[in-house]
Formats: structure tokens, sequence, C-alpha cells
């Protein structure tokens, strides 16, 4: 059932769990995603950012997640990482349930104006506003925070922000990073820093960049790597780990963003059953795999988070 992030993440604060929000380009992201929330009996957040809306366009995606929403749990349509106001607006007017305006590089009064003015469009609406303060590091789709970028969230400042913005979930900045590359050394989060931001606000608070990258998603790429030479794949790669997304859901945090959990896993599946199935060229036999290691993801993260469950059928 399609309903807004303001309500999924309301549940989720009452009950002290996170919902994912799992990005999507396509129809066997979206099949994986949605399957796994019906199995799971889990709430959902199925998300595009401006470069999937790019990709797919605009309209394809809303007929896929909207199909996708007629299954028995709550869905919201939401998009990630919206910098252009005209894009953001579009969705709104298009049937999106949650916007994400991100402005977090933005010098404070401008990222201030700009999510004001997307909250006056999206609240006449019943849509759900999520913004960003606090800059992510990291390359992800149309999203590129360099090093120099970077500033932790500011408790007293986030206050302001919520207090003068009116949206409904603030996404934060505390150690995590975009892509598969998000730790050179310790893989930690500013749990106190959370802890602070959580008695400052008073709307659910957001993860991004938050997709685990372990050892065994990673080891499914380099499967057969000597024939396809490509060892070197994520040579490197660390993500954010299982112990420190439990803290930071204990300290206060309802939703969080997957994202390159999936491309790893797609990556995976295409690679093995290309290596295993010499003769398979039809696009359903090649993406079956790729489908298959994506819903695992996705069943992993909503046990993860705890919202498994957690839907009211």
């Amino acid at each position: 059932m399609l309903t807004t992030l303001k309500d999924i993440l309301t549940a989720a604060d009452k009950g002290g769990y996170a919902v994912g929000a799992f990005n999507t380009n396509n129809l066997e992201i979206t099949q994986a995603i949605i399957e796994a929330a019906v199995e799971e009996k889990s709430p959902v957040i199925i998300q595009t950012s401006e470069g999937a809306i790019e990709y797919a366009g605009m309209e394809f995606l809303i007929a896929l997640i909207s199909t996708a929403a007629k299954a028995p749990v709550p869905v919201a349509m939401h998009v990630d990482h919206g910098k252009n106001l005209e894009t953001i607006k579009a969705a709104i007017d298009a049937g999106y349930t949650s916007v994400m305006y991100d402005g977090s590089v933005l010098p404070y009064e401008e990222n201030l104006k700009n999510t004001l003015q997307v909250v006056a469009w999206a609240k006449p609406k019943g849509v759900s506003v999520e913004a960003e303060l606090g800059a992510i590091k990291g390359v992800e789709d149309l999203v590129s925070v360099e090093e120099k970028q970077v500033f932790f969230t500011d408790p007293a400042q986030a206050a302001d922000f919520v207090s003068k913005t009116g949206i409904d979930a603030l996404a934060i900045s505390i150690g995590t990073a975009h892509g598969a590359f998000k730790f050179k050394g310790e893989q930690r989060l500013d749990q106190e820093r959370l802890s602070a931001i959580d008695a400052a606000v008073m709307v659910p608070l957001v993860l991004h960049g938050a997709s685990g990258v372990t050892e065994e998603l990673v080891a499914k790429t380099r499967e057969f790597c000597d024939q396809l030479e490509d060892c070197n794949r994520l040579s490197g790669a660390a993500g954010v780990p299982d112990s420190e997304i439990v803290e930071a859901i204990k300290r206060g945090i309802r939703k969080i963003n997957i994202d390159s959990d999936l491309r790893i896993a797609f990556t995976a599946g295409l690679r093995e059953t290309i290596v295993r199935d010499h003769k398979a060229i039809d696009p359903r036999t090649l993406l079956k795999r790729s489908k298959q290691l994506m819903k695992e993801v996705v069943r992993h993260k909503m046990e993860l988070f705890g919202s498994k469950g957690r839907a009211k059928q």
C-alpha cells in the first residue's frame, strides 16, 4: 500500500526500529525489494536518485513503484538526494509520496531557503520532506562530495534547521560515505554525536551511505575473476559494520539508505551467470541470479534494521 515517509517513520520511531530505503533503477531491483518486503512483512521505502530518473525516466519509475506498492505492506515512493529543484517539484506533482532535498554542500542559509521552498510545494499535497544537514563524502550516481567539503552535523544547528523548516526527517553526517569505499581506517561512526542530534531534534533521523559492503558480498564479485580478468574489482572497498548500524538504530536512526550493496549483489549475480551459463542470451536468464542475490541483501537488512514483521497486513 502506498503511503508517506512520515507515516512509515512515525511508526518506526514509536517501535524503536529503522526502515530500509532501497534505491532502484529497473524492474529486477524493484521486484527484489518488494518481494523481500512482502516475505519479511516489512514496511519499505523504494527510492530513486536523480541519476535513476535520468536513466529510466520518472514515468517508468513511478509505474514500477506504484505497481510494487499494491503489495500488502507499507511502501513509500521517495526521491533520493534531490538537488535540482525542478526535478523535485516534478516528482511532487507526479505522485511521489516523499522527496529529499539535498542542499548539504550549500551555505546554511541557502540550504534553509531551498528546503523551505520544497516544504511549501510538498505539504499542501501531503508529500513528506527529508532534508540533509552535514555533508557526506563519496561519489554515487549524481552525488559527489569531496573530502574538503565534508563536515559532520552540528546538533544545535540541526535543531535550528528542523524548527525553521518543518521537515519530516533529517539526514545527518556522522561518518558514513557514499559508494563502496567508505573507510580507509577504522570503520566507526560518531555515535555520541548521533545521540546529541537525536536529543536536539524531534524528527526521525536518516543515515545515508550505510551499505555494509561485506567481505562475503565483495568476494562474490571476484569469483571467476581469473577468467574475467577483474580480480582487482572493489579492491579496498569497506562499508559500515552491522554492529555500528545496530548501535545507530538504538540512538535514533529510523531510515537507512542502501544502494551500493544492491549494486554489488547485482554485479556478482550477473558475472556468475555469464561464466556458468555460456548459452544464455535471454535477459530474464541473465538477470535471475542478480535478482536473487539482491533479494537476499534486502531481507538481511530488514532483519538487521528491526523492520521485519512490522507491517500491518
